[in-house]
């Protein structure tokens, strides 16, 4: 049995706003004119894999850290769907454990391996709540997914984290991450969403005219507002 980890409420630094500009400084975020998987033009783009050098990877885990502290979540283990989970959910779960909460993990391969070990996940032997580990949400795909492998294990989904709600819209007036919290009955919560972009945005007179065009783009494409 996987040791629980209890999450209580701590007042942290503005985890937020900082992540914001740590991601614009390494060109994580990017303004110019970008074609989504859903065809729309937007203008500005999020791109976590550019997050490739083992010091931006430690603070990006560090973000993710504070992100989950703040949630007050109880969980028992991370999971991170490939690929881009792989090594988001180890580093995390390092920089858990340098806080104090040695935290299990585990992650899904693509294809089942079928000599050694076998199987399809690498790591700890998932049991009770996980908390799934991704990037950002777009269409909500690998998310169902790991829904999906994680309840066939008998291991209860209790959450999402993301780097990034884009907080869009997709085939339906709700964004992927409220489609997820409606469908599971999971929060979905992130280190920064739209609102802290437009927040920084707002604060460099510089990017004025990239403030607008993101602003008419959420005025398009932006996710429903619910009761």
């Amino acid at each position: 049995m996987l040791e629980t980890v209890e999450f209580m409420p701590a007042f942290m630094r503005d985890f937020h706003s900082h992540f914001i500009a740590f991601a614009v400084q390494h060109q994580v975020i990017r303004f110019g004119e970008f074609k989504t998987k859903a065809g729309r033009l937007s203008p500005y783009f999020f791109n976590a894999g550019l997050f490739n050098t083992g010091s931006s990877l430690h603070t990006l885990s560090e973000f993710y850290a504070d992100a989950i502290l703040d949630s007050a979540l109880p969980f028992d283990f991370l999971f991170g769907p490939a690929y881009k989970g792989i090594p988001l959910v180890a580093a995390i779960a390092m920089a858990l454990a340098g806080r104090g909460y040695d935290t299990a993990f585990c992650y899904n391969r693509k294809e089942v391996k079928d000599h050694g070990e076998g199987g399809a996940l690498v790591g700890a032997v998932p049991g009770g709540r996980a908390l799934i580990v991704d990037d950002v949400i777009s269409a909500g795909t690998s998310i169902r997914e790991s829904v999906a492998q994680l309840r066939a294990l008998e291991a209860v989904p209790v959450g999402v984290v993301t780097a990034l709600d884009r907080k869009e819209r997709g085939i339906t007036p709700l964004s992927a991450a409220q489609e997820v919290t409606a469908q599971f009955g999971i929060p979905v919560f992130s280190i920064a969403t739209l609102d802290h972009l437009m927040d920084y945005l707002e604060g460099d007179p510089t990017l004025a005219v990239q403030r607008e065009q993101i602003a008419a783009y959420r005025a398009q494409y932006g996710e429903a507002v619910l009761p």
